[in-house]
């Protein structure tokens, strides 16, 4: 199998309730990106100023060559408490997704990636709906 060119992960939570201030407390991680509803932000960044529209607590990975989503998802999960308890009521309240980007090579076409048994029950326990983007970089003109 082919390698993967590039990869990231973020694990994104939304809700105009959401207080990033709770959350960080809850999660006992710092995030990448915080943010309450009707705050100035500038995300993405290099973005003109303007009013969040909800609340999102972000922890990204960073991008990566090769394929190393796995690890990704697994080092943002290890950075956060295991309390099961914890997850139940947030992902009760609040939308929670860990997206994820895949970049292939314009020259491979037969590409994959695999995801531990392991990483993917640290999802399923968490309640954690993953989101794949897949994205073929085209060849240069």
């Amino acid at each position: 199998m082919a390698e993967i060119a590039q990869s990231s992960a973020c694990l994104s939570f939304f809700g105009d309730d959401l207080d990033p201030v709770e959350f960080t407390r809850l999660l006992g991680g710092k995030p990448t990106y915080p943010i309450k509803k009707r705050d100035l932000h500038t995300y993405p960044p290099n973005q003109p100023p303007r009013i969040a529209r909800t609340g999102s607590w972000r922890l990204n990975s960073e991008y990566e060559a090769g394929d190393q989503l796995d690890r990704q998802i697994a080092d943002i999960l290890k950075r956060l408490t295991s309390d099961l308890a914890i997850w139940a009521d947030l992902v009760s309240r609040f939308k929670v997704r860990m997206f994820c980007g895949v970049w292939l090579d314009e020259e491979d076409l037969g590409q994959g990636l695999t995801l531990t048994p392991q990483t993917l029950l640290s999802l399923g326990e968490r309640g954690i709906k993953l989101d794949l983007d897949i994205y073929h970089r085209l060849p240069e003109p």
